[in-house]
Order: C-alpha cells, then sequence, then structure tokens
C-alpha cells in the first residue's frame, strides 16, 4: 500500500541493498537478526526525530555520502529558486519534494507561503531537515518523512521536485503521468528519457554545477476518435505531443499542456481543454467548438 505523504508519522523502508552512511552497522546485521533489526530501525527512527526537536541537535551531511538509490549532493540555492518559478507555485499548491534531503526547496517552497512536503530516506537527513525548518519558521508549513520514495502516494500533490538520477526519473515516470493532468514535475538537470520536457532554463549565477531546472506538465489523455462539431478528429499522442486529422486534414503544431489542447487543421487554429471524454474551446475569430470522444 503507498505511503500517503501527509502523515506526520516516520516510516523507514529498508531493502538489502540501502547504503546509508548514518546506520553503517545495522545494515550488518539486519541480514542476520531481521526482527531486532526492525526494533532497531524504529528506535532510531524515533530518537531521530526526537533529537530534531531539541535545540542541540546538529547533523553534518557529507556531500557524495551514500543514500538508497543515490549519493547526496545538495542543490544549489539559485536552482531551487528557478525550478520553483518554473512550476509557478502559488498558495494553492501543495509541493512534494522526492529526496529532500537538508530540505532546503520544501523549506523555500514554505517560506513563499505553499505547503510543502520532503520524502527522505535517510532519517538523520530527514531530522536534519525538520531542525533546520525549525529554524526558518517554517515547520507548520514544512514537513518531511522518512520513507521509500517509489512507496510515496504521489496523488495529493500538485508540484513534484526532484535531483535524482535518469533511471530514477524513468522508473517513476509511469506513476508521474498517471497524476492529474497540469501537475507540474520539476527536476535539476537530469531528464525524463524521451518524455521532453516542457520548459528548460539553466541558472548562470551562483551555480556551477547541476545548474539546469526542467519542467514537465503532466498531460491530459487526448488520444482516440473525437466527434467534433459533425466532424471525427483522430488523434495520436505521444506524452504531450499530438497528431491525427479532423476530417480529411492533417492537423499541425499540434499540444498538450496538461488540461490545454492547441491545433491547426484546414488553417485555423483551435485552442480549448481536455475534460475527461469531452473537449471545448475556441477557433480563430471567436468560433466556439466542442467535442466528444466517441
Amino acid at each position: 500500500m503507498p505511503v500517503p505523504f501527509v502523515t506526520s508519522s516516520v516510516t523507514l523502508s529498508v531493502s538489502s541493498s540501502a547504503k546509508s552512511s548514518a546506520m553503517p552497522a545495522f545494515h550488518r546485521r539486519a541480514r542476520s537478526r531481521p526482527a531486532f533489526a526492525a526494533v532497531l530501525v524504529a528506535a532510531l527512527a524515533f530518537g531521530t526525530t526526537a533529537l530534531a526537536q531539541s535545540p542541540g541537535y546538529s547533523y553534518t551531511p557529507d556531500v557524495g555520502q551514500a543514500g538508497k538509490d543515490v549519493v547526496w549532493v545538495p542543490t544549489p540555492q539559485p536552482v531551487v529558486d528557478k525550478m520553483l518559478e518554473l512550476a509557478n507555485i502559488t498558495p494553492k499548491d501543495t509541493v512534494l519534494d522526492l529526496g529532500s534531503g537538508d530540505g532546503r526547496t520544501v523549506i523555500t517552497a514554505a517560506k513563499r507561503g505553499v505547503k510543502a512536503h520532503g520524502v527522505e530516506y535517510n532519517p538523520d537527513m530527514a531530522a536534519l531537515a525538520r531542525a533546520n525548518a525549525e529554524k526558518e519558521g517554517v515547520s507548520k508549513m514544512a514537513t518531511f518523512q522518512t520513507a521509500d520514495l517509489f512507496e510515496i502516494d504521489l496523488s495529493q500533490a500538485t508540484v513534484i521536485t526532484m535531483f535524482l538520477l535518469p533511471t530514477i526519473n524513468e522508473r517513476l515516470r509511469p506513476k508521474l503521468l498517471e497524476l492529474p493532468a497540469g501537475t507540474r514535475v520539476v527536476s535539476n538537470s537530469f531528464p525524463m528519457g524521451d518524455w521532453k520536457p516542457d520548459r528548460s532554463e539553466t541558472v548562470s549565477q551562483g551555480c556551477s554545477n547541476y545548474c539546469t531546472a526542467l519542467m514537465w506538465v503532466v498531460p491530459a489523455k487526448a488520444a482516440g476518435t473525437w466527434q467534433m462539431d459533425g466532424q471525427r478528429l483522430t488523434l495520436k499522442q505521444s506524452f504531450q505531443n499530438l497528431e491525427g486529422t479532423l476530417g480529411s486534414n492533417a492537423i499541425s503544431d499540434a499540444k498538450l499542456e496538461g488540461k490545454k489542447i492547441a491545433f491547426t487543421a484546414n488553417g485555423v487554429r483551435y485552442e480549448g481543454m481536455v475534460d475527461g471524454n469531452a473537449m471545448k474551446g475556441t477557433a480563430a475569430g471567436g468560433k466556439t467548438w466542442s467535442a466528444r470522444k466517441s
């Protein structure tokens, strides 16, 4: 069962491939004493959370330290700012940061009045992030949990941020494409395979490595045959890109951005919104149009 990210409880998923440098001794014992290891993990997670609430809590991560699937390299703050700018976050959004590290992306979003949540496998890092949020005065808006990002329910987020390897991005991609149309996904530097970003920008000031923000908008599902004002509209879809025909005319310059759809047919530009099995919008000159999937 997916772990909901709104919970305030601490959940730690441990596999034999976990490589967190925070608990080397535990991983050695886990192979021979699984029951004891489970109790120890719970105790460590609880103790780390309690320490994070203490003014004296201190943990210093090392850049490049091993994690479950990636090593930890922090996103430069100017890139964090650019990622959230590309996503155009507002207080109506909920940001979910996968692999939240020291919490900087979640905390930055919270400072902008946006509810944000971080998922981090390493309990020490998650505890550090909570302590950092407390120091910045945003602990009510910036929350964190210790969990495996592949077991998290993503559906409550309107914006998902990440700094993960391309292989992990591609493993996540099927789940991302099933999210509601319009959900924004932002990655620091690494792509999503052949799902090309809708927008990207590179930061030149205050960043020397991993300086590009990539943003995708989860597209609506528009492929199929539609009846559009007495004509047949046939659409083939590859992520946000479309091709097809309206009547006997091929469409061109066709694209989706979330629920927004736009295409040209027989010299006329059509723009509208996809809502499940229905579409409607306006054509050049102000004429309205509608379509229903057949």
